[in-house]
């Protein structure tokens, strides 16, 4: 199942993944359930990233990074194709909106920061730390993606 082509878009997705769910699993105190639901949402947006992929070979010059700020944002995600009800479709939106804001407050050079001052920035900063749950965050702010 799939193309040999889709697999290094799909491992770099993995790559953004992984660290949101490391964070939902150290920080967000989910049940097991909720934490397959996001699981399973993120199967879904990498599958309509890849079908996009696919449907429109340019967008593969771009980086998946920018292909992700594309296609998820503080409203959710794209269609699930083939969904088959209006409340799978909220809780994949639910997830988007989630790892978009996550990537958001990770990455440092997007332009739309979620932070509006220095005190608002120092304030995230000391309550993620205070949690234990900068590490996700500061990795991908390293660099490592």
């Amino acid at each position: 199942m799939g193309w040999e082509k889709d697999r290094p878009p799909g491992e770099k997705l993995v790559a953004y993944f992984r660290p949101f769910l490391e964070y939902l699993v150290t920080c967000a105190d989910l049940s097991p359930k909720t934490m397959q639901k996001h699981v399973d949402n993120l199967w879904a947006l990498g599958g309509e990233i890849i079908r996009d992929l696919n449907e429109n070979p340019p967008l593969r010059r771009k980086t998946i990074k920018q292909v992700l700020f594309d296609v998820i944002d503080d409203d959710g995600g794209p269609l699930i194709y083939g969904v088959s009800s209006e409340q799978q479709q909220r809780s994949f939106d639910s997830t988007c909106r989630k790892f978009h804001r996550f990537l958001r407050s990770a990455s440092p050079l997007n332009p739309k920061s979620p932070t509006n001052s220095p005190d608002e920035a120092k304030r995230k900063h000391y309550a993620d730390n205070r949690n234990g749950c900068f590490t996700a965050a500061a990795r991908m702010n390293a660099g490592t993606l």
